[in-house]
């Protein structure tokens, strides 16, 4: 079987990519379409996030294995696509580059028969034009919570750990520890 997906750049501007890819092919597969589909040179770490249906990240799936124990932590290579996602689970979040953080919603929109004389992963369709620079984040508390540190709430006794009798002795090491 053949999977179509829609790799949907995260931002404003309508930019995205209709990836279809062999149902056997992996996640790096995967990984290595998206990059030629929207131009990258695929010089930096990526990795998938699977995700819940409302786009919320969950478990990491790296490009190399980052464990401390060698071979233990799975990577793209080890995930089949079709053991990830199928007709219930079809979206999955692609992050290219951590520096800039280039952010993809990839959703699987249609398994179909492979079509005789085709190869595969192709791009199927093209929206948009990659920005010069990845799109900005907000990672602002959706929740309303408001976490800003205002500095008219504190003192600045309360920011120095050192003040109220406190040593370097009453954590475990001493002050000229080097």
């Amino acid at each position: 079987m053949i999977y179509k997906f829609r790799a949907i750049l995260d931002a404003e501007e309508d930019v995205f990519r209709d990836i279809a890819i062999d149902e056997n092919d992996t996640l790096e597969d995967l990984h290595n379409a998206i990059i030629n589909a929207f131009g990258f040179d695929g010089m930096e770490v990526a990795s998938f996030y699977t995700s819940d249906e409302t786009w919320n990240q969950e478990e990491e799936i790296p490009m190399f294995d980052t464990g401390d124990i060698p071979g233990e932590q799975k990577t793209m290579a080890d995930y089949v696509i079709n053991s990830i996602l199928d007709d219930e689970n079809t979206k999955i979040i692609y992050v290219y580059d951590f520096i800039h953080m280039w952010t993809f919603l990839v959703e699987l929109a249609a398994i179909e028969e492979h079509e005789p004389g085709q190869t595969y992963p192709q791009v199927l369709f093209s929206i948009g034009e990659l920005p010069a620079e990845a799109p900005d984040k907000d990672f602002s508390d959706t929740a309303g919570n408001d976490f800003d540190f205002d500095e008219d709430d504190y003192d600045e006794d309360d920011l120095d750990m050192l003040d109220g009798g406190d040593n370097f002795e009453d954590y475990g090491f001493e002050e000229n520890w080097n």
